[in-house]
């Protein structure tokens, strides 16, 4: 962790972000989350019904929705919402498959995961899987747009730099989630979070929501 840690700060000078924190738009990005997230529940319940359906058809003895401690603004844990896309063992059987990890940096990816049902492969290419954070949004633990939120055993692996991830609240998408997603590095994945926390605005918080109900019609680089 030590040699991850020099490693990435010695490659990447570090600078101070400072994040568009302005108290009106704050409070319309709260109350774009509000109303977004609500329609976004109302709108999507039949696809809700639907998918839970698939996945219980598919793997009767095992939840439908999956909740995982992720880590929010300044460090604060949260638990965050899924459609399960996986066997309901996936964590114990993780630690078998470390080896074969595909990311960079403090992330866990496999393209071809065998964890994954088939339901999941579906639900994961298409971002459905995701659709219930929205009640995190609703909570407040989350915003419509903002940095994905980190795993804990992610964030202990962060360098100074990548912690500013954790300045702002963390969101259903960002930049990441419209340019290639799992196909981007980690460090590349770390600049377009702290250009986003940078010049954050309202403008660019609708033209990523947009962005990316575009986006998830046509997905293939999520795995």
């Amino acid at each position: 962790m030590t040699q991850l840690n020099t490693k990435q700060s010695t490659s990447m000078a570090y600078n101070e972000v400072e994040s568009n924190d302005s108290v009106k738009y704050l409070v319309i990005k709260r109350l774009l989350d509000i109303i977004g997230a609500t329609l976004g529940i109302i709108m999507l319940s039949p696809l809700f019904l639907l998918v839970s359906v698939f996945i219980k058809v598919e793997d009767v003895k095992g939840p439908i929705l999956f909740d995982q401690i992720r880590i929010g603004k300044d460090g604060k844990k949260f638990r965050m919402y899924k459609f399960r896309s996986m066997v309901s063992n996936a964590e114990e059987l993780k630690a078998a498959l470390m080896a074969k990890n595909e990311a960079k940096g403090p992330v866990f990816k496999i393209r071809e995961d065998p964890r994954i049902t088939k339901v999941g492969k579906f639900i994961r290419r298409t971002s459905i899987d995701e659709l219930p954070q929205l009640i995190n949004v609703l909570k407040g633990d989350m915003s419509l747009v903002g940095p994905r939120p980190p795993l804990p055993n992610e964030v202990v692996q962060y360098s100074k730099r990548q912690r500013q991830r954790l300045s702002v609240t963390p969101g259903l998408t960002c930049y990441w989630q419209v340019s290639g997603r799992s196909n981007i590095g980690f460090d590349e994945w770390v600049e377009m979070d702290l250009e986003y926390i940078k010049n954050r605005s309202l403008t660019i918080d609708i033209k990523l929501i947009l962005k990316t109900c575009i986006v998830i019609i046509g997905a293939k680089d999520a795995y």
